[in-house]
């Protein structure tokens, strides 16, 4: 909420006062301040926005922090350096179990796209901490022979990703690690439902069935399997059909009883959605519907009504999906 992220907002600046008083921290109500929510184009509610070097003009947008501490490395990584560099095993240890996650990017030298990227990255994602090391000692200890950006849980190393110059993007980048700070499959209720828009996947698929069936386990293990092929592409989010207060997520997508389990892909961008073609909720079928709808080939799901049979009977004929395009196209 908006009292929410504005208390952690004034506990950064609390913080920050003492660590770097140069940073100044300030609020507008935008609804006494037209001119200025027109100027900086401010659609929603919390927006913050970073100005560098006392310049008004394209502010750096801060989205998706929600704790004051999170703020707080944010503004360290925008104003200072944005990963640590490591020169010891003991120095990669120290990070990698410091917090539930971390990111360290192991280079062959220290100058080059990829770490360009990945130092970019790190700006973006305040909820975890950075590393990167160019030292050949250290690279062999986790056995690391090209460029490449681990993610460690829990002090595990959970993902390898090989950076290649000039092929890797920072938002590809940022949605991969983003992905880390939920479970690969999330469960939807009020409190991730934030969490799982923080994220910024725009392509979610949602599984939607009975947690309780007796077929729930097994269906359960092929959705997650699916979703390890699609990380940081596709956000795998779960619907319990038995929990009453997520009727509005079964009317959005107009999801019955007699369907589940239900399969439906949705873009956040352009607000469509796709219907899994297949019934049985197989790895194989997931991963060929994920797929057709990565390469742009998955048809779109207009969710409709049967065509009443006196649709034609008088003046005004009653027009559904299914007839729609042919009638008044």
């Amino acid at each position: 909420s908006s009292q929410n992220l504005s208390e952690e907002f004034a506990k950064a600046a609390r913080q920050l006062k003492k660590e770097a008083p140069r940073i100044q921290f300030g609020k507008i109500d935008v609804t006494h301040q037209q001119d200025l929510r027109k100027e900086f184009n401010i659609r929603e509610f919390p927006t913050v926005k970073f100005f560098v070097d006392g310049s008004r003009e394209d502010p750096i947008d801060c989205k998706g922090v929600r704790q004051a501490s999170a703020f707080i490395t944010w503004v360290k990584r925008r104003t200072g350096p944005s990963t640590v560099l490591i020169n010891s095993t003991d120095q990669a240890e120290a990070i990698i179990y410091a917090d539930d996650l971390a990111v360290i990017g192991f280079f062959k030298e220290l100058h080059n796209d990829s770490m360009e990227v990945f130092c970019e990255t790190a700006r973006d994602v305040p909820e975890m901490p950075f590393g990167m090391t160019a030292s050949e000692d250290v690279c062999a200890n986790y056995g690391i022979q090209k460029n490449t950006v681990v993610v460690f849980k829990k002090g595990k190393p959970v993902h390898n990703e090989v950076l290649e110059d000039g092929k890797q993007n920072k938002l590809d980048l940022t949605r991969l690690i983003k992905t880390f700070t939920l479970d690969l499959v999330t469960e939807y209720n009020l409190e991730t439902s934030v969490k799982i828009f923080d994220v910024p996947v725009e392509n979610h698929i949602l599984l939607f069935t009975p947690t309780n069936s007796e077929t729930f386990n097994a269906i359960y293990d092929n959705y997650k399997s699916a979703a390890a092929e699609f990380r940081g592409k596709i956000m795998f989010v779960l619907v319990d059909t038995n929990e009453t207060r997520n009727g509005r997520v079964f009317e959005y997508f107009r999801i019955r009883e007699v369907d589940v389990p239900a399969v439906r892909i949705l873009n956040l961008t352009s607000d469509a959605k796709y219907k899994m073609p297949a019934d049985e909720v197989t790895v194989e079928n997931l991963i060929e519907f994920c797929q057709s709808y990565l390469n742009g080939r998955a048809k779109l799901h207009l969710s409709s009504e049967e065509i009443p049979e006196d649709w034609d009977k008088m003046p005004v004929k009653v027009l559904v999906g299914k007839n729609f395009n042919r009638i008044v196209f």
